[in-house]
């Protein structure tokens, strides 16, 4: 691989001996990874059903990681599009293992897209605490919502601001907080070839300002006792080691927490930082010539206890009081759900004619730019509510009183997500009403992919004409 001189030499300087095994990973394939999303399903039902599809390996460093076949094409199968994984680099899927959320935790993304970090998060939160997933750019922050609808998070507030705005909006607010900082990028030369073409040392030196930047504003919103992962997808110790020793220099009340067990990852290792040799130690390094993955850096941070921490007093979003919305609204929810969790939730925000479920935590949009304010639920149309394609994707078929399974592998599968009209069948399994009306759950396999409408032996479809292939 071209790889660029200057980076070579600071390699060469940086590892010395191991410096040809690690060139020699580069002529070699990078390994690809996905990540079973267990709000859809328990990790037990879901390799059953795709291992023998992909080929699956487990990754040693993450529960729920999976490496998958180079013949594999797992983005293509439906089961992709019902958010039953997420394609995921496997080095990517260290940071939430050492970020360890617990249900009912506050939790920042603060860069967020395209979304790993954030459905990780989601999946460990278990539908409980609150998910807050920051992109300053636009086009990423669609992106980064896409991925939390398709992954069916229903506790998660998209947002795309600057870390300095919203450290003024949320001063100690939250229990956890990633930074999966934006970085020069050398640990993806393997994949990336912008990444390669893009790099020089003084854009090595703007990325280790920028991180800077943004861990200061992430320090002030961490909890007092609260724990903060910082990573990069580089090997600069400018980038890494460097920019944790000048935080640390910054903030007295923040040390690096010590976490045991991560098989294959270099400790602690010797690197050049720009003021001569040293090392930082309890901070992670992921090498390529050392395991299946790319190249990463992790460092897990610990505000004191007894560091200083206001938190802001907040409002609560304006909730929906129109009785007729509501009316409509529960209607559709008394009609087509069986489980009742949603049916007289008060947190319900309308933004024109989206009702969006607010997660309970979230305290207010005003003066934030909002790309998601939760879990889109559907469309206030004239007399009737019209369910979302994210509120099918958050549902288990426990929690309808229709649904309908087409095999994930079929003509009629594949006829769903083009769109197409789908007639039943009495030998396909599914539970419809005598009426033969009303909102149906469709299924791949048993994994909610979509709604259709059910008129007569007819399921007429509502999968998103923009999702159609």
């Amino acid at each position: 691989m071209d790889l660029p001189v200057e980076f070579q030499n600071k390699m060469k300087l940086l590892l010395e001996d191991e410096y040809e095994a690690f060139a020699q990973s580069y002529e070699e394939e990078r390994v690809q990874g996905l990540r079973f999303n267990t709000l859809k399903a328990s990790l037990e039902d879901a390799e059953a059903k795709a291992g023998d599809l992909f080929h699956l390996k487990k990754i040693p460093w993450t529960k729920e990681g999976y490496y998958y076949g180079a013949e594999a094409r797992p983005g293509r199968h439906p089961y992709h599009e019902a958010g039953v994984y997420y394609i995921q680099e496997p080095s990517a899927m260290a940071v939430v293992e050492l970020l360890d959320p617990k249900p009912g935790d506050r939790v920042l993304d603060l860069c967020a897209a395209p979304g790993g970090k954030t459905t990780h998060i989601a999946e460990r939160l278990e539908g409980r605490g609150f998910l807050l997933s920051n992109e300053i750019h636009p086009a990423r922050a669609k992106i980064l919502s896409q991925n939390t609808e398709r992954m069916g998070i229903s506790n998660a507030v998209v947002t795309n601001e600057d870390s300095e705005k919203l450290s003024r909006l949320f001063p100690s607010f939250f229990d956890k907080i990633v930074v999966d900082a934006p970085c020069s990028g050398e640990g993806m030369f393997r994949k990336d070839e912008e990444a390669r073409n893009q790099w020089s040392p003084d854009h090595v030196i703007m990325c280790a300002d920028r991180q800077r930047g943004i861990l200061d504003h992430a320090a002030i919103m961490l909890k007092p006792g609260g724990r903060l992962v910082y990573s990069t997808c580089t090997f600069s110790p400018e980038e890494n080691e460097g920019t944790i020793q000048s935080f640390l220099d910054s903030y007295p009340e923040f040390t690096v927490e010590h976490v045991d067990g991560y098989q294959g990852f270099s400790q602690g290792r010797p690197g050049w930082i720009e003021n001569g040799s040293g090392y930082l130690a309890d901070t992670f390094r992921i090498w390529p010539h050392k395991v299946e993955g790319e190249g990463h850096y992790l460092a897990v941070l610990r505000k004191s206890d007894a560091a200083d921490g206001h938190c802001k007093k907040f409002t609560t979003p304006a909730y929906v009081r129109d009785k007729k919305t509501l009316k409509e609204y529960q209607t559709f929810c008394e009609e087509a759900l069986a489980d009742p969790i949603y049916t007289h939730r008060k947190e319900v925000v309308l933004f024109g004619e989206q009702l969006y479920l607010v997660p309970p935590e979230m305290p207010e949009f005003k003066g934030i730019k909002v790309v998601r304010p939760g879990l889109h639920m559907g469309t206030v149309k004239k007399n009737r509510f019209e369910p979302s394609h994210a509120l099918a994707l958050c549902l288990k078929k426990e929690q309808v009183k229709q649904w309908y399974s087409l095999d994930s592998g079929s003509e009629q599968m594949a006829e769903y997500l083009k769109g197409g009209v789908i007639c039943t069948d009495e030998g396909r399994p599914s539970v419809l009403n005598e009426k033969k009306k009303g909102w149906v759950l469709m299924l791949a396999d048993d994994y909610s992919i979509g709604w259709s409408k059910l008129v007569g032996d007819v399921l007429k479809n509502h999968y998103p004409k923009g999702l159609r292939r």
